[in-house]
């Protein structure tokens, strides 16, 4: 049985970045969720403002909705276990591939939506446990190409680097590949509130998306061209006399090389690769370089392309050279999507990192770390593996062959996922551990039924770098166990029976004291800060420091504090239209569903709104086609093919098309979807491939 709280207990949403806010109170509703969701308006950041998803997050925590007893696989069919059986499983699958390939035929792949605590310990384990160098998680198809430009720029990656509410005090927001209105709805509050204020908002999207509809100016761009769209814009500033030649002075360094690519790219040009107007270019340049403050806000749409790292420097670019950077109401900032896709990278189970953002190939670094592990430092292995290579290479030989598995769903939300789920499929062993039975966990030797957001205490890291604590509300069910008692277990099997604690606070202490004069340190935050203060910004390197909401006020991160331009140039998409595919093709998010779905996908509110994929397509397009709103499409690529039906839409670029990825089967946008990578970040490229769009056969 489940045991609930008699009390109030203030805590955080399980979705998106925003981490909103709540409050969870005793319940037995209709809906057989054991609490129920409340608002909590003193919350700095969603001020009590919920989405569907927040208002709904509880109703996964039913027993009908999740696991509760652990699954093994007997020839085709998953049965229930004991817990012993369960995870003396998994340490024998993990520890036989070692011994018959060698320790990085092991491999581990977790989640943005782990917490500190589990991302720390999940980093730990695969390093000192299983000693093995491939481990990389999702959040690498989320952030990692803002993270590497804004590394190189700044010299430290903070997806906001400052508080989201400064959006609402600038004078100009430009908003790039970015749909908050169906992604974070509440965080749109900011948006009108900067139009309230005389502010302008103008945002950069091939549709015409519910954010786009709130623009003063909106902006569609060819898919996969927001890199010459920047580049052009900056011409434009350079062109009119609309540098902030004392800022690029006083505070950057690179410049000449920057006007030097940007000049080749006149605005004739950016027209002809755009498909944005001259006008229009003049118009955003201006807007932008001559209002006193202003803020370039990127997300997906402008960063999961294999350029996408270049198009994130672009436009930090356009930023510095304007001088909106390091000063109050001005910055570049990323969108963070994944509940912990900040802090999920911080802290070690991203492939070439160690906790508190060290590098894995910083001799000081390794050195720091090994000491608070209790290892010496040449035991540990090197970067290994990024998330869509590891996957790919999935039982073959040189690859991995048993693969431990947190918090994430690769069949449907890893690119080319066809051939990933084939690859799943050669593995000589894989474990899930999960709160549901994503069609990941479906392909699993054992699935290990874990905790609930709401059911283990933890810190997560939200999009503006605000450390926040989740409290556990209820005890799991029976039969349930969080990701830390699986982690300390499968040590102890593994022979390492200390130095996994399952206390998340524990841990916690133990991530302080890693993170420790890192460039993302966690020294000086405690529980009881995060509770008191409503969340502490890192850097915070003593518990009397007061944490940092704006990092770069007086000096960039970088060793001479000044910040970096980057001279980038425009490329193509690594696949274009041509006669045989002849259409752009992009996929995202909506309002009612998140990421692979695995949980939204069992919110019957939620279900209701948005109950399955679609194909969003101009009517002149459609009117070519011959087909009907509602009529089925089918979608091909070079690497597969979707079914889903006809949503027809002015909103949208007569050349491109738009399918949300939340869905399996045949409406799985991601079997069309393109794995070449950032050179770099080494992101997939999600948003722009070639594609064919007919009548599905037999339709009408």
């Amino acid at each position: 049985m489940t045991t609930t709280t008699t009390t109030a207990v203030d805590t955080h949403c399980p979705y998106c970045a925003l981490q909103c806010g709540m409050r969870l109170a005793p319940a037995d509703g209709p809906d057989g969720a054991p609490v129920q969701v409340l608002e909590r308006p003193e919350f700095p950041v969603n001020r009590g403002a919920l989405c569907g998803k927040g208002r709904t997050a509880a109703v996964p925590l039913t027993p009908g909705a999740r696991l509760t007893a652990p699954l093994v696989r007997d020839g085709r069919t998953l049965r229930e276990a004991s817990w012993e059986e369960a995870l003396d499983r998994v340490a024998a699958g993990l520890a036989d591939a070692g011994r018959r390939h060698g320790r990085d035929a092991v491999g581990v792949f977790g989640g943005g939506g782990l917490t500190n605590e589990k991302a720390y310990l999940l980093g730990k384990f695969a390093r000192v446990v299983l000693r093995t160098a491939n481990i990389d998680y999702n959040g690498r198809f989320c952030m990692s190409s803002a993270a590497a430009a804004l590394k190189a720029a700044f010299g430290l990656d903070r997806g906001l680097p400052f508080p989201l509410a400064d959006v609402a005090r600038a004078e100009c927001v430009l908003l790039v590949g970015g749909n908050p209105a169906e992604t974070m709805p509440p965080a749109v509050r900011y948006l009108r509130e900067l139009r309230e204020k005389g502010g302008r908002l103008i945002v950069v999207d091939p549709r015409r998306t519910r954010t786009a509809e709130l623009a003063d100016l909106h902006v569609q761009p060819v898919p996969g061209t927001d890199l010459a769209l920047a580049l052009g814009l900056l011409h434009l500033v350079i062109a009119d006399g609309l540098l902030d030649e004392a800022f690029i002075a006083a505070r950057t360094t690179g410049f000449e090389q920057v006007r030097a690519a940007a000049m080749a790219h006149w605005p004739e040009r950016v027209e002809r690769l755009t498909g944005v107007p001259v006008p229009v270019l003049r118009e955003v340049a201006g807007r932008f370089a001559r209002a006193a403050t202003g803020i370039v806000l990127t997300a997906r749409g402008a960063e999961q392309h294999s350029k996408g790292t270049d198009t994130v420097a672009a436009w930090i670019d356009l930023c510095l050279a304007t001088g909106k950077a390091g000063r109050p109401g001005s910055g570049f900032g990323c969108l963070t999507g994944q509940g912990n896709g900040q802090g999920g990278r911080e802290h070690g189970q991203k492939s070439d990192q160690l906790p508190g953002y060290r590098s894995l190939t910083d001799p000081a670094a390794r050195a720091h770390v090994a000491a608070v592990w209790g290892v010496d430092p040449d035991t540990l292995p090197g970067p290994g593996r990024s998330a869509y290579e590891l996957l790919e290479g999935l039982g073959q030989r040189g690859g991995v062959r048993a693969l431990l598995l947190m918090g994430s769903n690769p069949v449907v939300s890893a690119p080319h996922a066809t051939h990933v789920t084939a690859r799943m499929k050669e593995l000589d062993f894989l474990a899930v551990s999960d709160v549901v039975l994503s069609e990941t966990a479906e392909l699993a030797d054992v699935v290990l039924p874990v905790a609930q957001w709401a059911e283990e205490t933890g810190t997560v890291t939200n999009l503006e770098g605000r450390v926040l604590l989740r409290e556990a509300a209820l005890a799991p069910p029976a039969g349930v166990r969080t990701d830390l008692y699986v982690l300390r277990e499968l040590a102890a099997r593994l022979g390492m029976s200390d130095g996994f604690p399952e206390d998340p606070r524990k841990v916690f202490e133990e991530l302080r004291a890693a993170s420790a004069g890192g460039p993302a340190d966690y020294a000086g935050i405690t529980y009881e800060r995060v509770r008191a203060e409503d969340g502490v910004f890192w850097p915070c390197p003593a518990e009397d420091h007061p944490g940092t909401p704006r990092p770069f006020l007086d000096r960039f991160a970088t060793p001479d504090g000044r910040a970096r331009f980057a001279a980038v140039s425009h490329r193509p998409a690594a696949e274009e239209p041509d006669a045989e595919y002849p259409l752009w093709l992009t996929t995202g998010r909506v309002l009612a569903q998140y990421q692979s779905g695995a949980q939204t996908r069992r919110v019957p509110e939620l279900a209701r709104a948005a109950p399955g994929p679609f194909v969003e397509l101009h009517p002149r397009l459609a009117e070519r086609l011959g087909v009907g709103d509602g009529d089925r499409l089918t979608l091909t690529t070079r690497r597969g093919r979707a079914i889903a039906p006809a949503r027809i839409t002015s909103g949208i670029r007569p050349d491109t098309v738009f399918m949300p990825f939340h869905w399996p089967g045949l409406g799985r946008a991601n079997s069309l979807t393109h794995p070449a990578l950032d050179p770099v970040s080494r992101m997939p490229e999600f948003k722009a491939c070639a594609v064919r769009v007919e009548r599905a056969q037999g339709d009408r």
